[in-house]
């Protein structure tokens, strides 16, 4: 039976990739509802009393400015009016004193008109300013506030919480969802008022002028409410969708990115691409149809718009007409000019207030995720410091009756009525086979379940009764995996006691035996270890966590396997301190290694769920029960005497030198290759259209349509023009058959511009969404190719990467798709709208021209502007998304330290940073607003004033009327396209940012000769290989380094911790390259190879187990990518790896889901998998670096003759600090600063009594 390819429908359904992979027909755990789209006004909850002051000064402001628009169209029509009766009066009279007075009447009026023009302009300039300044400023702060309390909110939430739930998601809602919440709250809403109350103010005045026309002309008002409506509802919907596939892609990024050496290792790079692909099509499958019914809707929307010019121009000639021979009419040619413009100018602000209803339904979808997780009140909360607070914590622990089962598996009891005592002041171990319960112990104690009935009582209080973080505080824990945080040595440690000085700080790391090699390198503890510590060795890590636990001084310390990752020579060291401290405290064990815990006061053995034996060991080892089998099935290849004998060591000590791996820790100064930055030219906007190559056909389609939708607006403004000159004829006849012309006119426009508009808000929608895909996918794509020294740089940690993915890339389509369309719209009217002008009357276009240049300045002034608060605000995002996913993605160990508060703080000080610029800066866009909409009025003013001159100089006054509103329309356009100037410019900044990655050669590809390697004998050899790593290349990490590695033996690496072995490894999966020498395979440079074909042939078994949020067959059938993996094959690995019957236990079994980083199993469990999954690729070369550390006493033997058996037949490179685990190996290296010491069998090592001896002797052999 062979794996089957997941659909994306189910995977949507039950969570990415969520679904059974042997029978998709079983039950998938249950996906909670997503969180409804919140109340427009509920995005304003945190709004302060000054914010609130703003928003009000601000609306008023733009209540006041948009109030007094429509006043252009009322003088506009007066003024018509007279140039009408100033042509009538000419044409009927000869008299010279008759048409100067008419001259200077036309001339007064036009006066007033430019005084009163001029007087709008100047308060559009300011009340413009003042209401985008006042709406940026609260969006602004509104938007730091949420973005810190959502951090807050997140780091917060207890553990269950996390299980149900994929950290991934937090960089998608964190970048994406909260960059569309803030454009839902700050200058949309001015423009949105703005056009509200134009189109108020706009009808008023029309119905003031002349109800029965005004009623004519609003016609197509309901048709247009109705297709606003169902275009809102539906955007909606769909944007939710929409959102919840970019999550799911989202949470597989983070998971990739995070565990990277893992995917390239086993070659998983096309299947994660595939996977992450899926989702993105789905989310554009989504946007495509949301955007066709907008195109649809809007289409009609200008269609009925159209029609209704049309009936009103032929309905209100008539009325003109009907009233042509009344005293005092109420249709008057000026009346119906104003009337008309009125109802044109409330429809078009109603329309493109219409543009805004996908952002405000966006931000409204956001804000219901956003909002929905900080309205979470966490079950187990530590930050409510609310409880129990004794003077000090003593550390008696009793456990009493504990039931628990995880809470995603609920039908798997883990701890079953489990009852024991542990008195304060004492060292208790718990041990037993993996899954019994152990850790789980430690997990409670840390209290990050409750127990389903029963009581862990501390103190003789229930610990659900004392003050969590007061708690949490006088404990410490150092687990199995250690966790480190991407800043110094010091600060990882004081994490531990923020109180803590740096006296105290470098005693914990002399008892953790950490000082020596942190005081080799150049900045001692102030040396940056890299995220998650990949600048460190395992046992350097682990030194570091055990000092960071020390410097607490904690009542109750918790150790998980806490020596598992450290060398020989540092474990006796830091057991010693460990027992010391234990002396002064309650200390709980959870140990695999027997030999660690023999001297506990008492030792808890725990077996499914239960305690079946307690007491010391010598009690225990007397009643030959499950302890016994544990400890005899440990030792094997010694006797039990040399067991239970306590060696003296010290002497070996004394002979011993410290080895340290001496790191750079001036991770500031890289060398050129690590440090550069990857640089280009700036983006043009004409390179961002190249990346829509693909869609030519659907650009060229939109782009036609949306330059004949622009050519229909000065169209527009010819037929006004001919229609007004129509009014000032005297023979109706010839009127009303004009009329009838000019409105069918108005109908074919309004065809062509409903077609036109659907077509190209389609067509640009779909190429837009097919670049934000393509990009997302090439990005990722570019993120899996680069080499593992990229990732070693600190810009390029799992967070900022993640922030690249869902941030640009969206960013990207405000420089294309439909932004692009308004673009090219408004530039084809102000075209046609320049030369219309100039051919009606040259000298009026040439004058009023003049004022282009200084509105072009406003654009371009906000633009630029708008580039460089935008590019800060990037870098500003990215830097506070790395902290946060960072503490986000180790949320246990954050909790652990109580460091929540911390995390947050580092995390809303690098907001901080740039929200004082932001705010300083936004006064000037703003100011920059209100001259760009207030200078509109002057051009009017003026082509007016001009105008009345060369109306009495002789123009035919349609002309004029033409030409003023073709630069009516021209000027429109320039605003609409000013509006989403600010979009554009972010497109092409995330666009310069993402080539930047694009076109990033890495520095480990394959060469242009490569090709498969069919391994014959698959003899590895290291010929005079030096190294040192990228972001340290004046370290030297290997020196010379000459080794052979014969095909079919076992070779194991040993030395102490960050001499090298480990980067041994490494160059042979070309993860890096040699600085010189040749590593080959058959006297064949693996730089020849096909770095696919050369992995195929590898399967390695790391310390520290990656394993992925799927089932636990697809992690194991991960090992072989190549093809699909049979279920009886995943069987028989699991089998060999000790797992089977563990998995054959669950009720879902090999479809049981392992949650993020596979924390549904235990330590043991997970690398039993990891295991499996080595073994199922069949690989020529098993590359073993402490396969078995994290095994029970009962798995460890079996899985090691597993190991074993697994080694026939092929290479085997295995590095080791149990030597016991190596003995038979075929040859044994001893690695010393990076140079080969000593080679030999374990019985010539031991004879030389060299370095390998006194290791050897360390473990008390």
């Amino acid at each position: 039976m062979t794996i089957k390819k997941l659909d994306f429908e189910e995977a949507a359904k039950n969570g990415v990739g969520k679904n059974s992979i042997f029978d998709p027909d079983l039950p998938a755990p249950e996906k909670k509802d997503e969180p409804p789209p919140i109340g427009y006004l509920r995005m304003f909850r945190y709004t302060t009393g000054s914010d609130k002051i703003l928003i009000f000064v601000g609306s008023l402001a733009i209540i006041v400015m948009s109030a007094i628009q429509p006043l252009n169209n009322l003088l506009f029509g007066d003024l018509t009016q007279s140039i009408i009766e100033y042509v009538k009066m000419r044409a009927m009279s000869n008299d010279t004193v008759i048409t100067d007075h008419a001259s200077e009447k036309l001339l007064d009026g036009v006066r007033d008109y430019v005084f009163k023009m001029c007087a709008i302009g100047t308060l559009t300039i300011i009340l413009g300013y003042i209401s985008i300044e006042a709406f940026s400023y609260t969006a602004m702060k509104q938007i730091f506030r949420i973005r810190s309390l959502y951090t807050k909110k997140v780091l917060n939430q207890d553990i269950s919480w996390y299980d149900q739930h994929q950290t991934g998601d937090f960089a998608s809602k964190m970048s994406d969802d909260l960059s569309k919440l803030e454009d839902g709250m700050g200058d949309k809403i001015p423009l949105f008022v703005s056009m509200q109350v134009t189109f108020c103010a706009s009808l008023i005045l029309a119905f003031t002028k002349g109800w029965e026309l005004t009623l004519v002309c609003l016609s197509s008002l309901p048709m247009s409410l109705i297709c606003v409506g169902v275009m809102a509802i539906l955007s909606t919907k769909l944007s939710k969708k929409e959102s919840d596939a970019y999550g799911f892609a989202g949470a597989i990024a983070e998971e990739v990115l995070g565990t990277i050496r893992t995917v390239l290792a086993f070659g998983g790079e096309s299947k994660e691409m595939e996977r992450y692909d899926s989702n993105l099509i789905h989310a554009k499958k989504n946007n495509i149809f949301r955007n066709a019914l907008v195109g649809i809707g809007f289409g009609l929307l200008w269609f009925v718009i159209y029609l209704s010019y049309a009936l009103a121009f032929w309905y209100g000639v008539g009325l003109i007409i009907d009233e042509k021979d009344s005293p005092n009419p109420t249709y008057t040619a000026g009346n119906m000019i104003t009337i008309f413009f009125s109802v044109m100018g409330a429809s078009m602000s109603f329309g493109f207030a219409s543009t805004f209803i996908e952002v405000f339904s966006k931000a409204k979808a956001s804000g219901g995720k956003i909002f929905s997780v900080i309205d979470t009140t966490p079950i187990i909360n530590a930050s409510k410091n609310k409880g129990t607070r004794p003077s000090a914590m003593k550390g008696h622990i009793q456990f009493k009756n504990v039931k628990f089962q995880y809470p995603t598996r609920e039908e798997v009891p883990v701890l079953n009525d489990l009852n024991f005592e542990i008195t304060a002041g004492q060292t208790v171990a718990l041990v037993g086979s993996s899954g019994c319960g152990k850790s789980t112990c430690i997990q409670m104690l840390q209290r990050f379940y409750d127990p389903i009935s029963g009581e862990v009582i501390i103190d003789g209080h229930k610990l659900k009764d004392l003050d969590l973080a007061w708690y949490r505080q006088n404990i410490a824990v150092v687990g199995q995996e250690p966790v480190l945080f991407g800043t110094t040595i010091e600060e990882n440690i004081r994490y531990g006691n923020m109180e803590a000085s740096t006296e105290d700080i470098i005693t914990a790391t002399k008892k953790a035996n950490a000082y020596n090699f942190i005081n080799e390198l150049p900045n001692g503890l102030n040396t940056i270890v890299g995220e998650r510590g990949a600048q460190l060795s395992g046992g350097q890590k682990q030194r570091i966590a055990i000092a960071r636990a020390l410097v607490r001084n904690p009542a109750l310390l918790l150790l998980d396997e806490a020596t598992s990752a450290l060398d020989n020579e540092s474990e006796s060291k830091v057991q010693e301190a460990l027992d010391m401290a234990s002396r002064e405290r309650t200390t709980v064990i959870v140990a695999h290694r027997l030999s660690t815990i023999r001297n506990a006061d008492k030792i808890i053995v725990i077996s499914e769920g239960k305690v079946v034996e307690e007491g010391t060991h010598e009690y225990l080892m007397s009643l030959n029960g499950e302890y016994f089998k544990l400890v005899t099935n440990q030792v094997v290849d010694r006797d039990l005497d040399e067991f239970e004998n306590e060696e003296n060591k010290q002497h070996v000590f004394r002979k011993l030198k410290s080895k340290v791996s001496v790191i750079s820790g001036d991770d500031n100064k890289f060398s050129d290759a690590a440090d550069e930055e990857d640089k280009m030219g700036t983006v043009s906007f004409l390179q961002i259209v190249k990346m829509n190559r693909p869609e030519w056909l659907q650009i060229t389609i939109a782009c036609i349509g949306s330059v004949i939708s622009g050519f229909a607006f000065p169209i527009f403004a010819i037929l006004t023009g001919d229609l007004v000159g129509i009014l000032s004829g005297t023979d109706d006849v010839v009127m009303r058959s004009e009329t009838n012309r000019i409105c069918i006119y108005f109908l074919a426009a309004g065809i062509i511009v409903g077609f036109s508009t659907m077509t190209n808000i389609y067509f640009f929608t779909f190429a837009g969404e097919s670049l934000t895909l393509r990009l997302r996918s090439q990005l990722f794509k570019a993120m899996l190719r680069q080499e593992i020294g990229w990732y070693d740089r600190k810009e390029n940690g799992v967070g900022a990467l993640c922030a690249k993915l869902s941030g640009e890339a969206a960013l990207v389509q405000g420089a294309t798709g439909q932004r692009l369309g308004t673009i090219i719209n408004s530039m084809a009217t102000l075209s046609l709208s320049i030369g219309l002008a100039v051919y009606y009357s040259w000298r009026l276009g040439l004058v009023t021209m003049l004022f282009m240049p200084f509105m072009l300045l406003a654009i371009f002034m906000e633009s630029r502007l708008m580039r460089r608060d935008e590019t800060a605000n990037l870098e500003a995002v990215k830097a506070s998304m790395k902290v946060a996913i960072e503490a986000i993605s180790n949320v246990r160990t954050v909790a652990s330290l109580g460091a929540e508060d911390l995390f947050h703080e580092k995390f809303t000080r690098e907001l901080t940073l740039q929200q004082k610029k932001n705010l300083r800066n936004s006064h000037i866009r703003s100011i920059v607003y209100g001259i760009a909409r207030g200078i509109t009025f002057f051009a009017f003013a003026t082509a007016m004033f001009y105008g009345g001159y060369l109306i009495i100089d002789g123009t035919p006054y349609d002309d004029i009327i033409k030409v003023s509103n073709a630069l009516i329309m021209g000027t429109v356009s320039i605003a609409n396209a000013l509006a989403f100037s600010p979009d554009l410019r972010k497109g092409i900044n995330a666009a310069n940012s993402a080539l930047q990655l694009l076109n990033r050669v890495p520095n480990i590809v394959d060469a242009p000769d490569a090709h498969e390697k069919k391994w014959k004998e698959g003899t590895i050899e290291y010929s005079n290989v030096n190294f040192s790593y990228p972001t340290r290349p004046s370290v030297p990490v290997l020196k010379n380094l000459n080794l052979t590695i014969f095909d079919g033996k076992t070779v194991a690496l040993v030395g102490s911790s960050g001499c090298g072995k480990s980067t041994i490894v490494q160059l042979i999966e070309r993860f890096y390259d040699p600085n010189s020498g040749v590593i080959s395979v058959d006297k064949e440079n693996i730089m020849d190879m096909k770095m696919s074909s050369l992995r195929s042939h590898l399967g390695i078994v790391s310390q520290e187990p990656n394993l992925f949020d799927r089932t636990i067959g697809e992690n194991i059938a991960y090992g072989d990518n190549s093809r699909d993996v049979s279920k009886e094959e995943i069987i028989e690995a699991a089998k060999k790896a000790n797992i089977h019957n563990f998995v054959s236990s669950l009720p879902l079994g090999y479809d049981t889901r392992l949650g993020e980083k596979g924390t549904q199993l235990s330590g043991g469990q997970k690398q039993r998998v990891a295991i499996a999954r080595a073994l199922i690729r069949n690989p020529k070369v098993l590359l073993l670096d402490e396969a078995t550390s994290a095994l029970d006493t009962e798995s460890e033997k079996v899985v090691q003759e597993a190991l074993d058996k697994a080694k026939e037949g092929r290479t085997c490179i295995t590095i080791a600090h149990r030597l016991t685990t190596i003995q038979d190996a075929d040859l044994i290296c001893v690695i010393d600063k990076g140079k080969l010491a000593e080679l030999g069998t374990h019985q010539e090592l031991m004879k030389g009594k060299g370095l390998y001896h006194q290791l050897y002797s360390l473990q008390g052999h």
